[in-house]
């Protein structure tokens, strides 16, 4: 495997293991507020990291269709939105503004929350695996430097969901070992899923512009239905919207300059 590609694709896990490890760090208990803050940093940086390395760059691929050139967009886009929308549906998973409480239901609580942020993490790996195939595959919309720069947001946005996931499980009672364990185990999906997109797009690089939107859409519908919701609710909603412009500006500050 390319090195560069092996760095790329394990940056985002890298995010999310640092960010669980704050575990040992913090207090037992990360605050509404703070909660909120993290959330709505990663929605930022989601949210521009699906425009500017994955919308933009399927429009650029599909130039030569013309005035169509927005058909792979569009239908990539919805088809990712209907994917994660199915993987939601059939899986039994928590929303991450659930609270993980008490001894007697954590083990089910515990694999809940693991699986929503491992549903989380599998369009997160599928954007970064569908932008290096792009590289790989001679795409002049991608460049080696726009892929790293989007496994580089997703590995700063992967920093608080790593947190957000084992904190609440330190605070339920479990063991700091064990909660990082499971903060990291959350992340390992990621280079999995971009290994397994790489693989699929390189076969069919003729669909490259579908498959980049398609990442594009999931991505969103995870900002949209779970992390918008939470840095929204309560109070200090404004925390989560500040945070948010702040992450959608550094991600399109390191994709415009860096990519």
């Amino acid at each position: 495997m390319n090195l560069q590609v092996f760095y790329g694709i394990m940056l985002p896990f890298l995010g999310t293991s640092l960010g669980a490890a704050m575990v040992f760090v913090l207090k037992d208990q990360i605050s509404d507020k703070v909660q909120r803050m993290l959330t709505g940093f990663a929605a930022g940086v989601m949210v521009a990291a699906s425009f500017w390395s994955l919308l933009q760059p399927s429009l650029e691929g599909a130039e030569h269709m013309g005035r169509l050139s927005f058909v792979p967009a569009a239908v990539g886009f919805l088809v990712g939105i209907g994917f994660l929308l199915l993987l939601d549906t059939v899986t039994p998973h928590m929303h991450m503004d659930e609270q993980v409480e008490g001894p007697k239901s954590s083990l089910a609580r515990t694999t809940k929350l693991i699986l929503a942020v491992t549903l989380h993490n599998i369009p997160e790996g599928m954007a970064v695996g569908v932008v290096y195939a792009g590289w790989l595959a001679g795409e002049g919309a991608v460049s080696a430097a726009a892929a790293l720069t989007l496994a580089l947001g997703i590995a700063l946005q992967n920093f608080p969901e790593g947190a957000i996931v084992s904190m609440p499980l330190r605070a339920a009672g479990m063991p700091k070992g064990k909660t990082f364990l499971y903060g990291m185990l959350s992340g390992a999906v990621e280079p999995v899923a971009s290994l397994v997109t790489i693989a699929a797009a390189s076969a069919v690089s003729s669909v490259l512009p579908y498959t980049l939107a398609f990442a594009a859409g999931a991505m969103f519908y995870v900002v949209v239905e779970e992390l918008i919701p939470e840095m929204s609710e309560g109070e200090h909603s404004n925390v989560g919207t500040i945070a948010f412009a702040l992450g959608f500006v550094l991600m399109m500050v390191l994709d415009v300059a860096l990519g």
